[in-house]
């Protein structure tokens, strides 16, 4: 169960990388990439943030370029939280692929008439 606290600090979070991450993918035309949660540890040291991309093709390529870029966009998430937070969260990044599911049975459920 996570506390008032945590429910706070992964919403601010999820909020500055939106737009950290929408200011970055206008670059690449035809891709959304929007964070879908972030969710942080009792201890505040880890967030985990998962990542919706659409077109879900350019998914492993974008997780990719996010992977070697973590201590960049961890730096600039600082620069905008640095006074509400003391620490900055380490970030990991999750594909969030919970579309490409709800797709795959809305599928299922109408080729199943």
């Amino acid at each position: 169960m996570e506390t008032t606290r945590q429910q706070k600090i992964g919403r601010l979070i999820q909020k500055e990388l939106s737009d950290i991450f929408q200011r970055q993918t206008q670059l690449m035309r035809g891709v959304l990439v929007t964070v879908s949660k972030a969710r942080i540890s009792p201890d505040l040291s880890i967030c985990k943030v998962y990542l919706s991309v659409f077109p879900s093709e350019r998914g492993e390529e974008l997780m990719d370029n996010v992977a070697v870029n973590v201590r960049s966009i961890r730096y600039e998430l600082g620069k905008r939280v640095r006074y509400q937070l003391r620490i900055i969260p380490e970030l990991k990044f999750f594909l969030d692929d919970s579309l490409d599911y709800i797709d795959h049975i809305n599928e299922l459920l109408a080729g199943g008439n």
